[in-house]
């Protein structure tokens, strides 16, 4: 069966209300590169909800004294990966 068949994306209001940002702030990561990957469909920007749990996964801390950095952008994946 097609992996595929189950991915599910999100515009730019859905994504900022799974990830509990504003939509300015997502178009603002967007713009800077600091935020998840996306993808224009016929002009519109959406999301992948794996690209989304992946890149909020990496603003993950064991302390406020983590030396890690803030979330980095998603890698992308190779055409034809999926999760």
């Amino acid at each position: 069966m097609d992996e595929r068949i189950g991915r599910r994306f999100l515009r730019t209001p859905e994504a900022s209300d799974y990830l509990g940002l504003s939509s300015r702030t997502l178009e603002k990561h967007r713009t800077y590169g600091t935020g998840p990957v996306y993808r224009k469909l016929g002009g519109r920007v959406v999301y992948d909800l794996a690209d989304l749990s992946q890149w909020a996964d990496s603003g993950l801390r064991a302390s406020t004294t983590d030396p890690r950095q803030g979330p980095r952008p998603a890698a992308p994946r190779a055409e034809g990966q999926y999760p």
